[in-house]
This record gives C-alpha cells, structure tokens and sequence, in this order.
C-alpha cells in the first residue's frame, strides 16, 4: 500500500478502544467499518449517538461519518477490508487469566478471507497470543492473512488525544512486511514507530501499566507513613518529581487506582508470571496496598463519626477517574459498597457515570448541594473539575457535620479549615486541634 492510498478497515468491537480506534483512522483519511454484536449499539451509533462518555469522540466520529459505518454483520465488516483490527474486551476471569473467548469469536467469524489480509491485535492480551492465533490461522488455511501486534494505549478522557498525539506507535509483527503496512496505517501521526517481536510488543502493554501501577502504590504507601510522621505526601511528591530520573508521572497519592486497564493487566501479568513458574512478588504488593486504600478512607470517617449506622455520607465522584463515565474496577464501588454494610446512608453524585444499577441501597444524586444537604461527611472519590469550589459558606451550612474526606488531594487543607470544615486527605497532616462539634449521640458512642 503506498503511504498516500488510504486504506479499508473493519473494527471488531465498538467499545472504548474500538470507537476511538475508528474515528482516529477516519480522521487520517482511511475507511472504517465498525462491527457489533449488540443491535441497540450499532443503531444507536448509526443515529450518531455514542453509548460511552470520551470527549469529542461524537463530534469527531460525526465529523468523519461519510467513512465511517456501524454493522452487525461481520462478514460485510471484512469483505473489501485491507485489515482487521480486533478491538474486543478480555476481562478477567477468576482465576486471573484474560479471557480470550472474544476474540477467538472474532477469528471464528472472520471465517476464510480471500485476498491478502492483515489482522491487527489491539486488545491487550497476554503474550504468547499472538503465536496461538498464528497457528490458528494457518491451521485454517490462512496463510495469507498477516498477523500483527498494535497494542493501545489510550487513557479515557483523553483517548482522542492518545490516539492522535501518542507518546509512541508499537507494532509487534511475525513478517516485516505485515509491521510495514500497519506503520503505512499511521501516516500523519507525528510519533516514534518501535518496531519489535510480536512477544514482546504483547509484553510492553502489560508491563508499562504495571509501572504505572506500581507507581500509585508505591507513592500511597509513602502517603500513609507521611500521616503517621507529620509529612505532606504532595510536597514530598513534587520533591519527587523534580528528579529527572523519575519525573512527576503517576505519583498523586489517593484512594487507589481503577479502571478497565491497570487493575486487569497488573492481574494479567502477575497471572502470566506465575503460570510460566515465577512469583511476580512485587505486583502482589502493588494489589495489596490498592485494594486496601480504598478502605482506608472508612477508618477515616470513623476517627471523626464513630460507628457509622445511621450517618449519611455523600460520595462525590463515581467514576474511576473524571472525564469519563467508566465505572469499572473504581474505587467508589468498593467505598459506597462498604459504607452500606457498615450502616450507613449513602448518597452518591456523579456529572456522567450511572452507577444505579451497581448500587443497591445507595441514593443518587443530580447537584452536589444535593448530595450535601444534612451529610455527616463529604468523600471526595473522583477529582472533577466542579468539586474545586466545594469549599463555601453554603456547603458547609447544608451539611450535619462539616467534614470532608479528600480521596483526591485536591482541596487545599487551610482554606477548608479556615471556612470551618474539619478537613482529612491522603497522606496530610491532620490537625490535633480539630474537631466535629460534640453531640450527644456522638459522645455516648465514643464512650461505648
């Protein structure tokens, strides 16, 4: 294919990565046929309606939608196709392995393809993959259909710009010429191509989320012992973060990571690792300490609440991280989860995400004063953009007990003091002076 000839592609799955896959491609100039299994998805995007929360990512499929369209039938995705990009979901099973069985459905139903192909693995699965589905295909005959590794890495709430503007293309491929057609595909992207083994391109999508997952822990971790010392984990961490061999990336301590991405693939890799005979120590850690960071923040609320039956608690932020509507693997599941087994009343608010049906027991809200009215405590989970100017004279009024817990770091601790809130974070110094107002009930269950 010359650099100039624009190419066809069919995507399998109109997910996250699938969608933003597509209408990057389009906005380069090629052809894009997305398919479904889900008939009120497919209709849905043929409307022009996107079932998923990314910014901009409807204006710019609507933008390219003379070469863009939606199908249910995978053979018409794969007809006139010059590559097949599999964009499909491997969630975890309970063992901790991926499951693969979407995308051995994809290879199913791409049947026996004429003419010269090129199938593009974007799902991230672990390695060795791409040998079996090799074998598969020539098993079936289908030796000219090249096979090539092209994981993504793209961060909700900014896929667009990952996808146009990445920190790197990687593409991992059996045949040379099979890497160079898929590098022809990204044309117009200013970024470093690498070039490597099918392996070991399967490897650096695991491995950078792992890092980056480390990265989380580890400075969670330091946030803890900085409560018990008196230290403030921000500052520590721009100390950090000045130094060039570490950079401020990913060390913004909190109550956890989440998400469709880091929590999987930590699992996937520390899966893959000990099934090939080695005890991958440290991301057993890394999950550790995640998983009971998002409990901390009960503690929190007991140092200042007592027991918490019958105490109303807002839960601001649902989705795993702001500026998308995923609530997978997010921390605010297992925190609303455990303050409802604990007695409480959970109000919940959120711009974007509908965590209705995730919920039993909870209470949703549409406005922060909402959320707020009569609360014991405020828990900041996800960092929007709106919870900055949580700190008034009006919120702090509408609440029983003027307490917030910052999940995020992102309110500063003397200005929610000095308008009379009683105020924690992660890894802060807490004032010794402060203190909710005393009730009664509150008294007697101190003293029980």
């Amino acid at each position: 294919m010359a650099r100039d000839e624009k190419a066809r592609i069919a995507i399998f799955g109109a997910g996250y990565v699938g969608l933003v896959t597509g209408a990057g491609f389009a906005e380069l100039g090629h052809r894009v046929a997305i398919r479904d299994i889900v008939p009120e998805k497919v209709e849905a995007l043929r409307r022009g309606v996107v079932p998923i929360y990314e910014p901009g990512l409807e204006e710019l499929l609507a933008r390219n939608a003379e070469r863009v369209s939606f199908t249910l039938d995978a053979r018409e995705a794969v007809q006139v196709a010059d590559f097949v990009y599999v964009c499909v979901d491997t969630p975890s099973t309970y063992s901790g392995d991926a499951d693969l069985s979407r995308v051995w459905t994809v290879i199913d139903d791409i049947g026996s393809l004429d003419g010269p192909r090129t199938l593009v693995m974007k799902s991230t699965v672990p390695v060795g993959t791409g040998e079996k589905v090799r074998l598969a295909l020539d098993a079936r005959g289908l030796d000219n259909v090249g096979y090539v590794s092209n994981p993504e890495f793209l961060a909700e709430g900014t896929a667009l710009r990952d996808f146009m503007k990445p920190d790197r293309v990687v593409i991992g491929a059996f045949e040379d010429s099979d890497g160079d057609r898929v590098e022809e595909l990204h044309a117009g992207i200013d970024a470093p191509i690498v070039r490597m083994d099918v392996a070991s391109a399967e490897m650096v999508k695991l491995a950078s989320n792992a890092f980056l997952s480390t990265r989380i822990s580890f400075i969670n971790e330091i946030a803890n012992v900085c409560e018990l010392v008196g230290a403030d984990v921000e500052d520590v961490a721009q100390g950090m973060g000045l130094d060039h061999r570490l950079g401020p990336h990913f060390l913004r301590a909190g109550i956890g990571f989440g998400g469709s991405c880091f929590p999987k693939d930590v699992s996937a890799l520390k899966q893959l690792a000990g099934n090939s005979g080695y005890h991958f120590q440290l991301l057993s850690a890394v999950i550790e300490v995640n998983e009971l960071q998002k409990r901390r923040v009960v503690s929190k609320l007991q140092k200042h609440l007592g027991k918490l039956r019958g105490k109303t608690i807002a839960l601001l932020g649902l989705a795993f991280k702001p500026h998308t509507d995923d609530l997978r693997e997010a921390p605010s599941l297992v925190l609303a989860s455990r303050l409802l087994a604990e007695g409480a009343a959970v109000r919940a608010w959120d711009p974007v995400a509908d965590a209705s049906s995730l919920l039993q027991g909870a209470s949703f809200c549409t406005e922060v004063s909402e959320a707020l009215a009569g609360a014991d405590a405020a828990v900041i989970v996800t960092e929007w953009p709106e919870l900055r100017t949580l700190i008034s004279v009006e919120n702090r009024r509408a609440m029983r007990n003027p307490l917030i817990v910052d999940g995020r770091n992102m309110l500063d601790p003397d200005e929610a003091r000095q308008a009379g809130f009683v105020y924690e974070a992660i890894g802060r110094p807490a004032s010794p002076l402060q203190a909710l107002p005393e009730t009664e009930e509150r008294t007697s269950e101190l003293q029980r």
